[in-house]
């Protein structure tokens, strides 16, 4: 790639992430990745982009598994690993394991967290990093005549501690073990405590670094985005999904429902995914939240600057008539928008005529990264729909170079004396735009 054109990527991609990075600062991200990652050669890149999010202003609680490392180390002493219904029971020795490789990792982490050589990404990033007792636990105990020993479950995190490390500008590392009253240590799952702490904490996000395949759609097409009901209806079908999946889905839908903004499914076998999955607008794994990510709706007057911004290349290649910042704001109520992630990405408004049988559909644009995906054809029945409840029964477009589009959808050509009075009078014949009309009902 030539070096100009190497810039310009950089510019414009750094100027796109500008809103992500005003929307993060402050709020409060609970990650979780699995032992698997920490013993990755390549684990130092996902630290490197944790200080990219520390350095940003965002409060970090980082949450680590242990599993191969404990498995490592239960093999080296003949212990013999036994799960029910996909519980490890924790032995004695067992969890004398799991505490060696619980405290190894961390330890590996905090180092991983202090580095600041120069000419690395983490050069001057001078994190400092917390640890302790915040997760209280309980035995899961007898279940099913099964004895689980020293697997426990969380009982309570301490929120407020947390916060308070947070307020220090201090990343909080969290293990997968609790404590109880009685000073035992119980091995618990590492997706239980970081769910556990989004939800106490009420975190903006909580993302899950996954090991699995990305999730998919029936058509094997990667599910960028799921609603809550979704997510749950999902768990529900008879869909067969990993396990590691199934697992992960259940955390995401448990923290959504109780008060958790947005979960994110990020997959770690690829390079920066992190960072694109916060800092774009598509991301690069699954989001999952209760919020409206993409709809579409009424305009509103503080949707002018993104219309602006979204029909600006339209109108300079003559696709669009100009509009001033000023005529906008006195149209805005004509408009439908589609948002998505807070962008606005496509558009239409409705002119009503004089007499209410005619209206005109006008300014029908759609972002070039989201064309062909059915945004349009969306946009045109909610005008449709809105014109129709109004009275009207003959919608007009004047188009100069989308023809072939509005025909496909039902529209046939027509002429300037089939347009309403003063719109008939107003026509550029300069432009010298085609008229297309649409009988509704």
């Amino acid at each position: 790639m030539a070096a100009k054109d190497w810039h310009k990527n950089f510019i414009d991609g750094f100027r796109l992430s500008a809103p992500y990075i005003h929307a993060h600062r402050g709020r409060t991200f609970v990650i979780v990745f699995g032992g698997e990652a920490v013993a990755d050669p390549l684990f130092s890149g996902l630290v490197h982009d944790i200080a990219l999010l520390h350095s940003l202003g965002i409060r970090l609680v980082l949450v680590h598994g242990a599993r191969p490392q404990i498995e490592t180390r239960l093999k080296a002493r003949g212990v013999r690993l036994e799960y029910v219904g996909g519980l490890r029971i924790t032995g004695d020795a067992a969890l004398e394991c799991v505490k060696e490789a619980v405290g190894t990792v961390r330890v590996e982490i905090e180092a991983l967290l202090s580095m600041g050589l120069a000419n690395t990404p983490m050069a001057g990033a001078r994190i400092g990093a917390s640890s302790g007792n915040f997760v209280t636990a309980r035995p899961l105990g007898i279940r099913d005549g099964i004895d689980y020993c020293h697997t426990g479950e969380v009982r309570r995190i301490d929120a407020a501690a947390i916060q308070r490390h947070l307020d220090d500008r201090r990343i909080v590392l969290l293990s997968a073990l609790g404590y109880s009253p009685t000073g035992e240590v119980f091995n618990i799952s590492a997706e239980d405590v970081a769910t556990a702490a989004a939800t106490e904490l009420q975190a903006d996000k909580l993302v899950l670094i996954t090991e699995g395949p990305e999730l998919r759609d029936s058509q094997r097409r990667p599910l960028s985005q799921l609603s809550l009901t979704e997510a749950s209806a999902l768990l529900q079908s008879r869909r067969r999904l990993p396990e590691d999946t199934t697992r992960q889905l259940e955390h995401a839908v448990y923290a959504c429902r109780h008060g958790v903004g947005r979960i994110h499914l990020v997959s770690r076998r690829k390079d920066g995914a992190l960072l694109l999955e916060l800092f774009t607008r598509d991301g690069s794994g699954t989001l999952i939240t209760a919020e409206i990510y993409e709809g579409l709706r009424q305009a509103v007057i503080e949707d002018v600057g993104g219309i602006l911004e979204l029909i600006k290349p339209l109108e300079e290649e003559g696709i669009l008539v100009k509009r001033s910042r000023e005529l906008l704001e006195m149209e805005i109520d004509h408009f439908l928008v589609t948002e998505r992630d807070g962008t606005i990405i496509a558009c239409a408004a409705l002119y009503p005529g004089e007499r209410g049988h005619h209206a005109e559909l006008a300014c029908l644009a759609v972002h070039p990264d989201y064309r062909n995906q059915g945004r349009g054809d969306a946009l045109l029945e909610a005008i449709e729909d809105k014109a129709a409840r109004t009275g009207v029964e003959t919608l007009f477009v004047l188009t100069t170079r989308t023809a072939h589009w509005f025909r496909e959808r039902g529209f046939a050509p027509g002429d300037i004396g089939q347009l309403p009075g003063r719109k008939k009078d107003l026509y550029n014949y300069q432009r010298k735009s085609r008229v297309y009309l649409k009988t509704l009902g």
